[in-house]
């Protein structure tokens, strides 16, 4: 049963308010305009665009909400990771995972297994896009280097 919009608002409003606390120290005027929070989600008061407005989350059933807030956290312990200084090693960059198209829980071999699938697509020799293929090579690398 998907959640009444006043009360995914609300939910969505502490998991913000979580990630100030994380990462800002509470500081809600040093967070401004660096929020993950505000790539990920929209709950009717922005122009610009994003990923899971508040339309498309009240239709979701509540596996669907935990499988994006998981990948919501996911995207802000690696900015953590980033902004101090910390090893990332066994952490995807989630920007590159959206890029293929693969979720940021993705095992190695699932990450290998998309990568061979979109190498077959993109392959000049096979009628695809070199440039796409040189942006998907750049990608594998950056994923699978310090990997191995």
């Amino acid at each position: 049963m998907p959640y009444p919009a006043a009360e995914l608002k609300r939910k969505l409003r502490e998991v913000k308010r979580l990630e100030i606390n994380l990462r800002f120290n509470g500081n809600a005027e040093r967070a401004e305009g660096k929020l993950v929070w505000d790539d990920f989600f929209d709950i009717g008061r922005r122009i610009r665009p994003a990923r899971y407005p508040l339309q498309k989350l009240v239709n979701l059933d509540r596996q669907s909400l935990k499988e994006i807030l998981a990948e919501y956290f996911y995207f802000v312990y690696y900015k953590i990771y980033q902004e101090n200084g910390l090893s990332a090693e066994m952490l995807y960059d989630p920007g590159v995972l959206n890029l293929l198209g693969i979720p940021v829980t993705a095992t190695d071999l699932e990450i290998k297994k998309r990568f061979r699938e979109l190498a077959k697509k993109y392959h000049p020799d096979l009628g695809g896009d070199g440039e796409k293929f040189i942006e998907l090579m750049g990608a594998y690398e950056k994923l699978t280097s310090g990997r191995k």
